[in-house]
């Protein structure tokens, strides 16, 4: 029972913060996931059906549903409070559900802790836990992952619908493919789900913007928040680079000479080292590697270098991966350690960039770039981490 108080808890001051952080950091909810979502009711233009958009498709479905949810306190509070609100509701409730999956009625040790870990990432990373579409996957992701060993299809299926809501729960898909002997179950599932959202897509209209959101990514800049910019941070801190916003884009990306070199670099390098992970994973799992032992640094690896090939950088990233290291924690509490304690001082990290220091930071001030730096090192080392816990998960078979 205490543990749900603290988790809910947590999510009510979460949620709260939202409202007396600097930076505005729920902005995202009600200055674009309220007007997409109003438009689609309205009649009007229709995010990724009748032009492209940067999310896939059933992104929107959350959207609506707080629309649902805010429309009886429009009275009250006025749209945009009531938008928010019923947003803070929704991942709240969605939070909930997972968090009764991952310790159930009479969780174990390795249960509890798992909750433990996902309340206190939630403190300490903020606003930001809440007020994106990413708070979304995150129980959907903890979902799948629980469900992995003894319902493989079921939790392709749950993975499957994050992955078309925001990419990156399919790096657990991809993962628990090379990990598991029931590869072939979790494939054809997440192939037939996939199927079944792109006919429905398909019926809607959206042909020409299907794939929009792969499309949209390309044209990107290095955002200032990403690993890769972080020598560029400095530059503009001497005074030679610049911060510029994107009106087409919405973020502050890095004006510099071989700026946008490495953007277009970084796409490439992603897939090369995800490739690279996953076939070291599925070496080991050929090899006899137990599921338990290699799914978790498996799945982290592989979340982690989306993070640190990525040129976007977003505060929200750092959701990703809670769900890895509940993974960890769940399969193999006694290695998870290490993992969960560099996950939880990245979430401290990522707060007091964002929204904390974040004005700061736009004008490449000395404390938010060290803070940014620590931050962008320390996912590095985390990666490093995985990877080397990877290596060591033991075979059975030469």
């Amino acid at each position: 029972m205490g543990l749900w108080v603290a988790f809910l808890a947590a999510h009510i001051l979460v949620a709260w913060l939202g409202w007396v952080y600097p930076t505005q950091p729920m902005g995202d909810v009600v200055l674009v996931y309220q007007p997409w979502s109003a438009s689609a009711l309205s009649g009007g233009a229709v995010v990724g059906i009748t032009e492209t958009w940067v999310y896939p498709q059933p992104a929107l479905l959350p959207m609506l549903l707080t629309q649902l949810i805010a429309w009886p306190l429009n009275a009250l509070v006025g749209t945009t409070g009531a938008y928010l609100i019923g947003w803070a509701v929704l991942v709240t409730a969605l939070d909930a559900v997972g968090f009764g999956v991952l310790v159930g009625r009479r969780g174990s040790v390795a249960r509890r802790s798992a909750g433990w870990f996902w309340t206190v990432a939630l403190v300490l990373l903020g606003p930001i836990a809440m007020y994106r579409i990413d708070a979304v996957t995150v129980p959907m992701a903890v979902i799948g992952g629980c469900w992995l060993v003894r319902r493989p299809a079921v939790a392709a299926a749950v993975l499957t619908v994050a992955a078309w809501i925001k990419i990156w729960p399919g790096a657990l898909i991809v993962a628990a493919i090379a990990a598991t002997r029931a590869r072939l179950r979790i494939l054809f599932a997440f192939l037939g789900v996939s199927a079944v959202i792109v006919v429905v897509l398909l019926l809607l209209g959206a042909d020409r913007h299907l794939f929009g959101f792969i499309s949209a990514q390309t044209g990107r800049g290095l955002q200032i928040e990403s690993v890769a910019a972080t020598p560029f941070l400095w530059m503009a801190a001497a005074g030679a680079a610049s911060i510029d916003y994107s009106f087409e884009i919405l973020t502050f990306q890095i004006g510099a000479p071989g700026a946008d070199l490495v953007s277009v670099l970084l796409t490439p390098l992603m897939a090369v080292a995800g490739i690279a992970v996953l076939a070291l994973g599925a070496v080991k799992a050929a090899r006899g590697a137990s599921f338990p032992r290699l799914l978790p640094p498996l799945a982290l690896a592989i979340v982690a270098v989306l993070i640190v090939t990525n040129k976007v950088g977003s505060p929200q990233f750092q959701t990703w991966l809670i769900a890895p290291v509940i993974l960890w924690i769940l399969f193999d509490r006694t290695r998870s350690g290490i993992p969960a304690a560099i996950v939880l001082g990245l979430s401290a990290l990522t707060c007091l960039v964002y929204p904390l220091t974040y004005d700061g930071l736009l004008r490449a001030e000395l404390v938010p770039v060290l803070l940014l730096t620590a931050r962008n090192l320390l996912v590095v080392v985390l990666l490093v981490i995985a990877v080397r816990a990877l290596l060591r998960v033991p075979a059975s078979r030469p």
